[in-house]
């Protein structure tokens, strides 16, 4: 399945339906009179957050989503049928952006089944039976209906992961989640191969937690090098980053700075979330080049810096400790400074 983050769409609400106008005038059966019915209300556009999705390939071929409009009201007082909502099913994740210069957030799809209205459907116009008034007993007025709701919006994707890994391209990155999660990841001897952003869930010491590969950056990312920094949204939930760094790099310090400028440049805190440094690929040095490094490269960071091998296994398991560490508690444990209090029932008085 191809991957896209991103998609311009057209959406637009059902209008109400006109109301009707009807007269009633039967022998021999009283009360005569107006009796046409109102307009059925529009359908609603609505967007739905559903699991089993991670891109927004479906949204290149469809583009326009209309619901339906409400149908007339008509005689003996029947108000006209309303149109079925139309539901847009997105990926968990997705942003609603307004189609301007700014980019403006209408509705964010944080949560697995949330639904949002986005352009509610008009409501349906009055029949000539609710004009009547002691005064006016014959109204041949009607409501035509409240008209629809449409607009251009773009959907982004923004993945939901707890720690995502950052780097300069062949920093091992696509190696490391194929080491610790199912993820089957392309990897090669040469720049880029992660063209797309890649999802595993790690399981590690009776936790899961999901961990995102992006694409390489490289040094001007910000200004559209390489493949630019477009992909860096999909770490922007993640709550702690995992910046690998080769050790084969010929200035490992550089390497560091180069990624941290281009999160600082990109913005949206991602400068700011804690980091957990790893020298990669330190199964082709020896032990000695491997502590001159890690203390080179614990010096440009301030981060104490973990060795590992993404290839051999070698430090996984700590850096993997690092990341719960950074994660923290699942929602509703409970640590281990509370397990020896009484846990009280709550009680009103």
């Amino acid at each position: 399945m191809h991957f896209l983050d991103q998609a311009k769409i057209f959406v637009r609400s059902g209008a109400g339906g006109p109301g009707a106008v009807s007269f009633r005038r039967e022998k021999f059966i009283e009360y005569g009179g107006p009796d046409g019915g109102n307009g059925g209300k529009g359908g609603d556009i609505i967007f739905e957050a559903v699991a089993g999705l991670n891109t927004l390939i479906d949204f290149r071929y469809t583009q326009h989503f209309r619901a339906p409009r409400g149908q007339g009201g008509s005689g003996s007082n029947r108000t006209g049928a309303g149109g079925d909502d139309l539901v847009v099913r997105v990926p968990v994740g997705t942003q609603i952006l307004a189609d301007d210069e700014d980019r403006t957030l209408l509705l964010d799809m944080v949560r697995v089944g949330q639904r949002e209205v986005f352009l509610r459907g008009g409501d349906g116009g009055r029949g000539n039976a609710s004009y009547k008034t002691s005064t006016n007993r014959a109204p041949r007025q009607h409501g035509t209906g409240w008209p629809h709701e449409e607009a251009w919006v773009w959907l982004r994707l923004k993945l939901l992961a707890d720690a995502g890994l950052v780097g300069l391209p062949n920093a091992g990155k696509s190696t490391f989640i194929n080491a610790v999660t199912n993820a089957q990841a392309k990897v090669g001897a040469y720049a880029f191969t992660t063209t797309r952003p890649q999802l595993g869930v790690v399981r590690h010491k009776g936790r899961e937690f999901v961990i995102a590969d992006i694409p390489g950056l490289i040094e001007g990312a910000a200004d559209g090098a390489g493949i630019g920094d477009r992909f860096l949204g999909h770490i922007e939930r993640c709550r702690v980053l995992l910046h690998l760094v080769d050790a084969n790099d010929a200035d490992v310090a550089e390497s560091y700075r180069i990624v941290c400028d281009e999160l600082a440049a990109y913005g949206a805190g991602l400068d700011d979330k804690p980091v957990v440094v790893a020298l990669n690929k330190i199964d082709t040095l020896d032990d000695e080049l491997i502590a001159a490094l890690s203390a080179e490269l614990e010096e440009a960071s301030g981060h104490p810096v973990i060795p590992i091998s993404g290839a051999s296994g070698v430090g996984v398991d700590w850096a993997l400790d690092r990341l719960l560490e950074a994660i923290g508690p699942e929602p509703g444990a409970v640590s281990a400074d509370d397990e020896g209090e009484d846990v009280l029932e709550w009680s009103p008085v």
